[in-house]
């Protein structure tokens, strides 16, 4: 007998709707996909259509207006708050445009944080081979303002990829930088990915970092389609 599929992420009719004083806004309706687990998925669309409101629902995040997600097998909607964000700190990662360092802290500090917070007795060890893995040995006791916009992403990376987890969101990750900068970004990024086979869902706008995933899902006009590659 066929075992049904175990997917990463299953999401079944989602929509986001808003109530404004000019009546409701409809941002996206009847969203249904899935990722199997170790993919590595594009959502692409123009600014404004919805892509982050998207990644933000499908992490748990957000709610939608309607339908329901599942995250390894996980529907985090049954979940309370705290329940929420501990899976979500022990299953799911994430990068965003804006890097989201701790100011306060170093690079090292801030990539081995989420591994203190579980209270890990090797998380200096596992961030300071991280932060070699990115390119960035040497510059552990830098802090944020001490680093470049590239380098600050690079941190980001290696603190995404520290926890090991099963699912990495990627929202706009070379948005701040120059072209030869976010290539570089998007090169470690993907190394990482393949090797520790995480899914990972990335949102962008731009066509050539989408064609670097396995398969790419157009949001357009409140609609979800997967584009051929």
């Amino acid at each position: 007998m066929t075992q049904p599929i175990s997917y990463a992420i299953e999401a079944n009719d989602l929509a986001k709707s808003f109530s404004t004083q000019g009546g409701e806004i409809s941002l996206f309706r009847n969203l249904s996909f899935q990722v199997q687990k170790g993919e590595s998925v594009a959502i692409i669309g123009q600014s404004g259509a919805g892509k982050s409101t998207l990644l933000s629902i499908i992490a748990g995040l957000d709610t939608p207006s309607k339908g329901n997600v599942s995250l390894l097998n996980t529907q985090l909607h049954n979940l309370s708050d705290k329940e929420r964000a501990q899976w979500r700190a022990n299953n799911i990662s994430f990068i965003f445009q804006s890097f989201h360092l701790l100011p306060e802290l170093n690079a090292q500090e801030n990539v081995q944080l989420p591994l203190e917070i579980r209270g890990e007795s090797e998380a200096a060890d596992k961030a300071a081979n991280l932060l070699t893995q990115v390119g960035l040995e040497g510059r552990q006791t830098h802090f944020p303002s001490q680093l470049s916009g590239g380098e600050q992403q690079r941190v980001a990376i290696a603190r995404a990829f520290v926890t090991q987890p099963s699912i990495l969101f990627a929202d706009e990750p070379t948005g701040n930088l120059d072209s030869d900068t976010g290539q570089k970004i998007i090169d470690q990024l993907f190394t990482l990915n393949q090797q520790t086979q995480t899914t990972l869902i990335l949102i962008t706008h731009d066509a050539a970092l989408a064609a670097r995933c396995q398969r790419q899902f157009v949001l357009d006009k409140g609609q979800l389609a997967e584009k051929e590659v």
